[in-house]
């Protein structure tokens, strides 16, 4: 029985590779509108990678929550979970990241000349997931809150674009997705949350009182209003969401 929560984190490992392998036999081409305007098409695996990041987040929820009900937590439980997490919300993420960079600089009509080494920076985010989850288990003081955003937030942020992309007819929203300067930006901001020692809420209800996890109420509220209006888009719309509430709460959580 106590090894049932260890079986579930080798499960989120499982989803974390065959994200991989979805985003690896991603398959780039140009295309041409009627009026013949450029765009970037992705292979319909890209946002299966996305799916698997999701389903990776949802067996990472039951592990913990397993591990609880069960009394089976242990340290060797903590630290697959963060080998799992480096894979499926800090290198699954990066690839996404990485394959949309090369769309970003296939729009370009230097492609050709374009050095690979303009990819790498994608991977800064799998580095600062490794140092995130490092130093989450050395650190015993983020019991009630976090230091940092938590990798799989950033990770599900991340799993969301390739669905953004693949359902989103707004012109400004597929330009930004494909302006690597964006992207750079992102990389940049990303990363920093994470190795940053910000207080992040967690989202666990400290009790059964409203006022004790208003905004735990008020995230989950938003995400519902969000999900029927935004679709895809909801994700980064609650990262956001999740870092103001983290802000204003911050004397709570320090």
């Amino acid at each position: 029985m106590k090894n049932i929560p260890n079986l579930f984190t080798l499960l989120n490992l499982f989803f974390g590779c065959l994200a991989i392998v979805c985003v690896l036999q991603n398959g780039i081409a140009i295309q041409y509108n009627n009026i013949g305007d450029q765009y970037v098409d992705i292979n319909e695996k890209m946002w299966i990678a996305s799916l698997f990041i999701g389903l990776a987040a949802v067996i990472d929820f039951l592990d913990g929550f397993l591990a609880r009900l069960l009394g089976a937590s242990s340290e060797m439980g903590k630290q697959l979970d963060s080998l799992a997490d480096m894979v499926s919300f800090g290198v699954a993420p990066s690839m996404i990241v990485y394959q949309f960079l090369r769309m970003s600089y296939a729009t370009d009509s230097k492609a050709m000349d374009t050095s690979f080494v303009f990819l790498f920076p994608a991977f800064f985010l799998a580095m600062a997931a490794a140092y995130r989850l490092a130093k989450f288990n050395l650190d015993e003081t983020q019991k009630n809150h976090f230091k940092g955003m938590p990798t799989p937030a950033v990770g599900l942020t991340i799993a969301s674009f390739p669905l953004i992309y693949w359902t989103c007819n707004n012109e400004i929203i597929l330009y930004l997705f494909l302006n690597k300067w964006v992207w750079y930006l992102l990389i940049l901001t990303l990363s920093w949350l994470m190795v940053s020692n910000v207080p992040m809420m967690s989202l666990k209800f400290t009790s059964l009182k409203i006022k004790d996890n208003i905004a735990v109420v008020i995230l989950v509220i938003l995400s519902v209003i969000f999900i029927f209006l935004f679709s895809w888009v909801t994700a980064p719309l609650l990262f956001i969401a999740y870092i103001i509430l983290s802000l204003l709460s911050k004397k709570k959580l320090s």
